[in-house]
């Protein structure tokens, strides 16, 4: 055994050690690398922290960026320290990395939003932090003389503007650089014991990915009808856009002709109050989370991301997901799989044909749809919104923001759908990009009518209460099925075999408002909805299965639908019950030892039996 394979057996075993310092090393906060025989490296994940403090932990860019990460969301205010214990094992004189981006330089380079500092054993390193550059880098935060065992690292945020930190390294060679590109990042984190593979695989009969209201709907209809169901959701709470981290009311109608019982479903786990950027307890997050706790056939996994399928053929055989905290992975297997996640993750990893952006008139005739396809897509939005104190409160006069003046500010003192980006970029691999710019108008504009504006008395008192830092995405990909809706198919009310749960909300399209584009060109963040009037259309069953990847369900706004037919389907009580509808197929299809699409076509009765009981 070596000296550091001696020494690590100690510490685990707890010679010596304290019980927190201990648990960091059981829970895989430090993962060790040897660099050569005279240095050493230690890779500190920020999400792995023992106490987040203030931090808030970030787990919607994974995929772009390559892990989950610890931000300061302060609204301006610096939140409180973040704070580890980590083990070094030798002495000496380390150099401290952070991999953090300038998250302000694609508009502004003015200054920095997001400043912050580490501190190693109560002592500050003397680089700020989050200046640089703006994409994800290491940056150095300084060099400190530690001795060998414990060290304690702190995150110090100094604005509460959103400062970013996905990672630290300790390391005593003067010249090593971790990598940066994602692939060779996977694999540095591989090596180290950052990420931990599957050992073993977890099997139950369907796998959902995606606990917003579609997926839970589908894992709460198959429990109940018998199925052994895995609900995977890379968020703390249940509910997606519906949660108190979004805050969008349930739309569309429940509980229509052909088939009133779907719905009910909905209902039951719904919060009962609408509205969009209200106070948290509107969206009763515990109530959809009690609903399926309460489920002995659903084993719930949150905080926990699909990011990788095994393949047979053209049939998915093992989902591998990732606990976005500890680094842990896990390998799912089922005969059955629900890409619930919203921009069709799953289907994508396994090649599932979808669409992303318009369709052109020229391909699918409809009347609303643009001459030929673009990249055009309705964005995100990040809604907020402010109350009034008793006495006058400040907020930072910022010189990192978006410039307004009296023309082009918005005096308002909430902002809820309407306040939309990302309409002009990719909304998978700028997604970061767009949430970003949602709070850089939010603070920005917030900024100016607090401390500049003619009108800044009408806000002395007005104090931000909340600002959403996951953003609500209407659209990205969408999985494409035996058949895609289209709008002929809406308004000339297409009758087809496989109806199912309704669609009662209008075509609702969203487009940049052109008076944010005149003031903001290529850079809009305000939209208006252009609404067309539809009677309730049931949804075909087809639009809910892939038509390549042949055990793969879809739900939700990633179902098998044109741009414009989208208008109408991607509001979330329509989606509830579209899970509902699979969730009662995907039980069908163990009762029968078949695939989605032999639902269709040899057991479509069945299925109808079920939507009508």
């Amino acid at each position: 055994m070596t000296r550091f394979a001696r020494w690590l057996n100690m510490r685990l075993n707890g010679d010596g050690v304290s019980a927190c310092a201990r648990m960091g090393l059981v829970i895989g906060i430090i993962f060790f690398s040897a660099v050569t025989a005279r240095a050493a490296a230690v890779l500190v994940e920020a999400e792995t922290f023992v106490d987040h403090g203030g931090w808030t932990l970030e787990q919607q860019f994974i995929d772009q960026m390559g892990s989950s990460y610890l931000m300061a969301h302060g609204l301006g205010a610096p939140v409180h320290d973040a704070s580890t214990v980590i083990q070094l094992p030798e002495a000496g004189m380390y150099r401290v990395l952070a991999r953090t981006k300038n998250w302000g330089a694609p508009w502004n380079r003015a200054d920095a939003p997001g400043k912050f500092m580490i501190a190693v054993n109560g002592k500050d390193l003397p680089q700020v932090l989050g200046t640089k550059e703006d994409l994800w880098a290491w940056q150095a935060a300084g060099t400190a003389n530690l001795p060998a065992g414990e060290a304690k690292l702190v995150l110090r945020d100094l604005t509460g503007f959103n400062g970013r930190c996905d990672a630290i390294i300790l390391t005593s060679d003067p010249t090593f650089m971790p990598p940066n590109d994602l692939k060779g990042l996977d694999r540095y984190r591989r090596d180290t014991g950052a990420i931990t593979p599957p050992t073993g695989s977890v099997k139950t009969d369907f796998i959902i990915v995606g606990g917003g209201i579609p997926g839970i709907c589908a894992a709460i209809t198959a429990a109940r009808l018998g199925l052994r169901v895995t609900l995977v959701h890379d968020r703390p709470v249940l509910g997606g856009n519906n949660s108190s981290e979004v805050r969008v009311h349930l739309g569309g109608r429940a509980n229509l002709a052909p088939y009133p019982k779907l719905g009910d479903l909905v209902r039951e786990i719904g919060p009962a109050r609408g509205g969009n950027a209200r106070p948290a307890d509107f969206y009763e997050d515990g109530r959809k989370h009690t609903a399926v706790e309460a489920e002995k056939n659903i084993t719930l996994m949150l905080n926990t991301r699909g990011l990788g399928v095994e393949m047979d053929g053209s049939r998915i055989k093992a989902v591998i997901a990732r606990d976005v905290r500890s680094g842990k992975e896990t390998r799912l297997t089922a005969p059955l799989v629900l890409d619930s996640t919203g921009d069709g993750a799953i289907g994508v990893l396994a090649g599932a044909d979808f669409r992303m952006g318009r369709e052109g008139r020229d391909e699918t005739g409809e009347p609303t749809a643009p001459e030929q396809a673009d990249a055009l897509v309705m964005g995100s939005s990040v809604q907020w919104y402010s109350v009034e104190s008793d006495s006058p409160t400040a907020f930072p006069d910022i010189a990192w923001g978006l410039v307004f003046n009296e023309e082009t500010c918005e005096r308002v003192k909430m902002g809820e759908w309407t306040w939309e980006t990302g309409m002009n970029r990719n909304p998978i691999d700028d997604f970061e990009h767009i949430r970003d710019y949602g709070l850089l108008v939010v603070f920005s504009n917030w900024s100016f009518l607090k401390n500049r504006s003619k009108h800044k008395q009408s806000y002395a008192k007005s104090r931000l209460e909340w600002v959403a830092h996951v953003a609500g995405k209407r659209e990205s990909r969408r999985l494409i099925g035996d058949h895609v809706l289209r709008e002929q198919d809406l308004i000339e009310r297409t009758v087809y075999p496989d109806a199912t749960a309704c669609t009662t909300w209008t075509i609702d399209l969203h487009y940049p408002d052109p008076k944010n584009t005149a003031d903001f060109p290529c850079n809009e963040f305000k939209s208006i909805a252009k609404h067309r009037l539809i009677y309730p259309y049931p949804i075909p069953y087809r639009c809910f299965y892939s038509k390549n990847v042949e055990n793969l369900f879809m739900a939700g706004r990633n179902i098998s639908v044109t741009h414009v037919a989208l208008g109408t389907a991607r509001l979330m009580r329509t989606g509830g019950m579209m899970g509902e509808v699979v969730g009662m197929a995907a039980t069908l299809c163990k009762r029968h030892n078949c695939q989605p699409r032999d639902i269709f076509t040899s057991h479509l009765n069945d299925l109808k039996t079920l939507m009508a009981a």
